[in-house]
């Protein structure tokens, strides 16, 4: 026995701490070039966000517009020509959409700002009463606060949509870059997996391939399924605000529909202003109603209509939709928080592949029996 165990050189303690401080150290180096590279990106994208934000919203309102030109394909019509009818009709029913809201939403804009204004007010003097008895300078730092960072995000948003360049002009711009690319992304889009395909060769290309087309599937139908979702809540929570007579009904509709695009915050956001209104108008009774109706069809969403609508590989986390959302929103403003739950969900599909990519690297081999019975078959 004692001729055994001289036979085996046994393992030097330090060299057992010193493989896993250089495992260690590889790592670090990895997680810090990794960070480094981000950093890098991120950097860049920054300073060249004025072109690469029609670049992203061309290619959400290309998940959206892809299958009917996909649909006008197929029964006869070029590229080309089907890609323009897809465009003209989308913008004449936005057009017609926008003519239809767009005046009653700014006619009522201020009455709206009025009432939430006097609704924050009168739970002011609510918290101010019993059994909660806040005292004043409680209420009014907190209220100051709020305002600070309302003051603080509508400067953002105004600022940091179209930034480096004057509104209006930048609006312009981006809109006809928006559409053109969609355009040319609608028209030559099938073109573009066989020339990368050939591009980076059989391998990479296969992989990258899956990947962008895991992507696309999944932005198109987050685009889609969201949208159909928020107009449903804006239907059912809109109606509702019409039996219950609340005031700024279609308003608060457009709001909801508008938030639906920004999960989780959006509906809250808009839920609670919905709220506030009726309870300035109609009273504690209607705004309660209605706090119960909104209630109501969030738990439908959640429990119905997401589990339906939405493919289970799409499903992200309430925390990392939050994070993702309060990331976007810091970084960009508005357009940030709507475009982190797509970026999110881009990021999760990636992973997703590389750990089954893993997964078939690393699983054992098969069975000797295991390869042959398919043939003995």
């Amino acid at each position: 026995m004692s001729e055994l165990n001289e036979g085996k050189s046994t393992p030097d303690r330090g060299d057992v701490i010193g493989t896993g401080v250089l495992w260690l150290a590889k790592w670090a180096v990895c997680i810090v070039a990794i960070a480094a590279g981000t950093w890098v990106v991120g950097y860049v994208l920054a300073k060249l966000w004025v072109a690469v934000l029609p670049v992203l919203l061309a290619i959400v309102v290309t998940t959206v517009l892809w299958p009917p030109t996909r649909w006008l394909t197929r029964h006869g019509l070029r590229p080309a020509a089907a890609a323009a009818v897809t465009l003209v009709g989308f913008l004449g029913l936005l057009a017609g959409v926008v003519a239809l809201i767009v005046p009653s939403v700014v006619d009522q804009a201020p009455e709206l700002a009025e009432k939430s204004t006097a609704g924050v007010n009168k739970v002011r003097d609510w918290l101010q009463g019993p059994p909660l008895r806040i005292q004043q300078e409680q209420l009014d730092s907190g209220v100051d606060a709020i305002v600070q960072r309302l003051q603080s995000s509508t400067e953002r948003i105004a600022t940091g949509v179209f930034s480096g360049v004057s509104a209006a002009t930048s609006a312009i711009v981006t809109l006809v870059l928006v559409l053109t690319l969609s355009f040319f992304f609608i028209k030559d889009g099938p073109r573009f997996m066989p020339w990368l395909h050939n591009t980076l060769g059989s391998r990479t290309g296969r992989h990258l391939e899956e990947v962008l087309s895991r992507i696309w599937a999944t932005l198109g139908g987050f685009i889609r399924t969201q949208a159909l979702v928020s107009l449903i809540d804006a239907i059912f929570i809109g109606a509702g605000l019409v039996i219950l007579g609340v005031p700024l009904a279609l308003v608060l509709a457009v709001i909801t529909f508008i938030g639906g695009f920004i999960p989780i915050v959006g509906a809250f956001v808009a839920g609670a202003l919905a709220v506030l209104v009726a309870l300035v108008a109609n009273g504690m009774t209607t705004a309660l109603i209605v706090l119960g109706i909104i209630i109501a069809v969030q738990q439908l969403e959640g429990n119905v209509l997401q589990p339906v609508l939405q493919s289970r590989s799409m499903k992200l986390h309430a925390v990392f939709v939050l994070l993702a959302i309060t990331a976007g929103g810091s970084l960009y403003g508005i357009v940030g928080a709507f475009l982190a739950v797509p970026f999110a969900a881009v990021v999760a599909v990636t992973i997703r592949y590389i750990g089954e990519q893993i997964d078939a690297a690393t699983a054992p081999p098969p069975e000797v029996g295991e390869e042959l019975e398919p043939a003995a078959e």
